[in-house]
């Protein structure tokens, strides 16, 4: 039965060594085996051509490889892809290339559905089914690279984690995954070149501090007045303003990598001079920069999208006080893939 076998990429090296000696064979073959398991991408043991039929055949008997397959892409008018991914057990996420003249940025998910309650988010509206594993984060990685080779010519150029889920909730096999898209035996990519975003879980970003990572921080902000925050984010009641700032001041002592706010500014819910001034006086607690962020609508009227002269209000403000901020304008809107709109609507 498929069931009962154990996906052979929750072995370590170590163990996939030991898997071979305890079975007759040299430690060596499991080095090969981890090689065509992650650097090159097997999704079967019949790929894995320079081991010998035996060798497959008591893996097989063994072991599953649950990759994931892309079950239907899309492609933007602005030439952003989406995929939707099926995983092994048929559940579905979704995860997004997105070119620019310079770069393709791979944006990942990290749960099937959300922990999270953001109320302008439609991930948020799906219960969280699970975590998603290591394997099935990397392979979302894997397939937009090749998606890059194929259409833009080049390879992958960045990682965001602001897909579906919140990755700080499922931070053991966010980090494994990080690590092996990061290893010279899997992806090789640079930890700089990666971004971890959360809704602001306090204690895990001290965590990852703690744990010494390479990656970049974003929090997804959107108001530093509690009341407001904890209205449209209500799960904030559990993570208040003051927690995140402590948290955000011991991961830039330990890190002293800058923070990255999103920020969606919305009519008549943070476009005002209260708003503003709270959010500038938020950024001088940690070196910072902002991004604000275009809204995309979920269908229905609750959240819109403030008017530009709020947006200019917020940019000149933030200026004056030396605080970097940049204007995000979504991307892959027309096929629901822009920030917030992964619902799997497929």
């Amino acid at each position: 039965m498929q069931a009962d076998k154990k996906d052979i990429r929750a072995l370590s090296k170590e163990q996939l060594r030991d898997f071979f000696v305890t079975n007759g064979d040299k430690a060596f073959r499991g080095n090969q085996i981890y090689e065509w398991l992650w650097s090159k991408s097997a999704h079967s043991f019949e790929n894995m051509t320079n081991v010998s039929k035996e060798t497959r055949a008591m893996l097989e008997a063994n072991f599953v490889i649950n990759h994931v397959k892309v079950d239907t892409m899309q492609r933007s008018e602005d030439g952003t892809v989406k995929n939707a991914v099926r995983l092994h057990d048929d559940l579905i996420v979704e995860s997004v290339l997105i070119p620019t003249k310079t770069r393709t940025t791979a944006c990942v998910s990290s749960q099937v559905g959300c922990s999270l309650d953001c109320n302008f988010c439609a991930t948020a509206r799906l219960k969280r089914m699970r975590n998603l594993t290591p394997g099935e984060i990397y392979d979302q990685v894997v397939a937009i690279d090749n998606e890059s080779k194929l259409y833009y010519d080049r390879p992958l150029s960045n990682i965001v984690f602001m897909g579906m889920g919140e990755p700080l909730m499922n931070y053991p096999n966010v980090m494994k995954a990080i690590d092996m898209i990061t290893s010279n035996e899997g992806l090789g990519m640079s930890p700089k070149r990666i971004t971890v975003s959360t809704s602001g879980v306090s204690k895990m970003i001290k965590k990852m501090a703690d744990d010494d990572v390479k990656f970049n921080l974003a929090v997804s902000l959107h108001s530093a007045i509690e009341a407001t925050r904890n209205e449209i984010m209500p799960f904030t009641k559990s993570f208040p303003l003051t927690e995140l700032r402590e948290a955000l001041e011991y991961w830039y002592a330990k890190t002293k990598n800058k923070i990255t706010y999103e920020y969606v500014v919305w009519k008549d819910i943070n476009d005002d001079k209260a708003s503003i001034d709270a959010l500038v006086k938020f950024c001088k607690y940690v070196p910072c920069k902002v991004n604000l962020i275009e809204y995309n609508a979920i269908d229905d009227g609750d959240f819109q999208q403030a008017s530009e002269q709020a947006t200019k209000d917020y940019i000149t403000a933030l200026e004056r006080n030396n605080i970097v901020v940049k204007v995000r304008k979504s991307r892959g809107k027309d096929i629901d893939a822009a920030c917030g709109q992964l619902a799997n609507k497929s």
